[in-house]
């Protein structure tokens, strides 16, 4: 008996997918278990594995075409049976509006039909613009008198004067506001090239990025908070963890992560979600790291991240970072984050603002360690420096929460010995 594959509801905001690849073509074997198709998310793009055995009868969405979640993706069968039969089958058991019965109401008046719309016209072409004068066979260039005067004394080639004058003619005003073009001191003429562009359609996890960032920054009123931290602590007990340790080289970023999970324990308030009604104090401590994809970013989540070494935070950042960036992450790794930590201190961004990741209260933006001139003991030294702004939901965080949070998270990073024993 022929079975209807659906379209799957692949994450919890999904309401549409796009059908990346089909691996399978009308009649061929299909058996449980075997991917069938890749589908494109608003996340990510996820394999989607058959639960039927059979042969494929139908294709319902074609390669790169978006459908609704629950529209037909595919009919697995025995070979030969009737698919439009079964398609008109699956359409009367789809739910139908009810109809209710109302009493009879007087005939309306007559609605008069709105006019149909006019095709707006298309944009006339833009006007020419005014090129430099060009000069006759005879070497002539139709210029004022005084334009001519004024080009001498100035030492200006005519030809390559845009003239505003009637029939293109040179006057004092072009000479006035004479600026050379690139080329013109060696003769060459103004360039003239071909505007062109090319428009690609919005994938499916950048039209949720779109649409996500735009509500936190539109409905969630932001303020931020900058902190300077000396690194020098962490740079020396970061080189020797990683002389000793073969478990795999600890990164700054793997620090960060761990600071701010044991600064979250201390500070429940910054560690909330904003659920309209209800703001949501999390005992846990799930941290979510932005990762750069080619269709956007993605925001894998290091679970109870308080508890896990730093070796053990490394190897799990590496292996969701791997996952991500080969379309492999699966909705329980980028799920239920309570604080999100965007780094784009290794790409050389010294410092920035990041967009508060809904339900999260707060959004750490890290930049990059640099070395400057700072003041110890009274005397002015080599230092090295890493700014941190924090992204404040104001409905969740005040000002003095999220600057003691703040502070906590400097004391951790710059004593990091504190690191290897919370």
């Amino acid at each position: 008996m022929a079975e209807i594959v659906y379209m799957p509801k692949l994450s919890d905001t999904m309401t549409e997918g796009v059908v990346a690849e089909w691996t399978k073509k009308v009649g061929d074997e299909v058996e449980s278990g075997e991917v069938l198709a890749e589908i494109e998310t608003d996340k990510a793009t996820m394999e989607f594995e058959s639960f039927y055995d059979g042969v494929l009868l139908h294709i319902g969405v074609e390669k790169g075409a978006t459908a609704p979640v629950n529209a037909v993706l595919a009919i697995i069968g025995e070979k030969g049976e009737d698919v439009k039969k079964i398609l008109a089958e699956a359409e009367k058991e789809s739910p139908k509006e009810e109809v209710k019965e109302e009493a009879p109401t007087p005939t309306p008046a007559p609605v008069q039909e709105a006019p149909k719309p006019v095709p707006t016209p298309a944009p006339a072409p833009p006007a020419p613009k005014p090129v430099p004068a060009v000069a006759e066979s005879n070497g002539r260039v139709f210029a004022s008198p005084l334009a001519k005067k004024m080009a001498d004394e100035r030492g200006i080639d005519l030809t390559t004067v845009v003239g505003t004058g009637e029939s293109g003619r040179v006057v004092k005003r072009d000479i006035e506001h004479y600026t050379p073009y690139p080329g013109a001191a060696r003769g060459g003429r103004a360039h003239v090239g071909v505007e062109s562009f090319t428009d690609e359609p919005v994938s499916q996890m950048r039209k949720t990025i779109a649409k996500r960032l735009s509500e936190s920054k539109f409905t969630a009123p932001h303020f931020y908070l900058t902190l300077d931290i000396d690194m020098d602590n962490a740079i020396a007990i970061r080189k020797s963890i990683n002389s000793i340790d073969e478990r795999g080289k600890i990164s700054f970023n793997d620090m960060v992560i761990k600071a701010c999970a044991i600064a979250l324990r201390e500070h429940p308030a910054v560690n909330s979600s904003w659920y309209g009604d209800i703001i949501r104090r999390n005992d846990h401590v799930h941290i979510g790291v932005a990762v750069a994809v080619d269709e956007g970013l993605l925001v894998p989540v290091v679970r109870f991240a308080d508890g896990k070494e730093l070796a053990d935070i490394n190897a799990e950042v590496k292996d969701l970072a791997t996952k991500a960036k080969n379309k492999k992450l699966q909705p329980a790794e980028w799920e239920g984050n309570t604080f999100t930590i965007s780094n784009l201190g290794m790409f050389g961004i010294e410092e920035f603002t990041a967009i508060v990741n809904p339900p999260d209260s707060c959004i750490m933006a890290v930049g990059g360690i640099k070395q400057v001139p700072v003041v110890k003991d009274g005397q002015i030294v080599p230092g090295n420096v890493m700014k941190v702004t924090l992204s404040c939901d104001h409905r969740v965080v005040d000002g003095a929460t999220g600057a003691a949070f703040l502070n906590t998270f400097k004391k951790y990073l710059e004593n990091p010995v504190s690191l290897l024993i919370k």
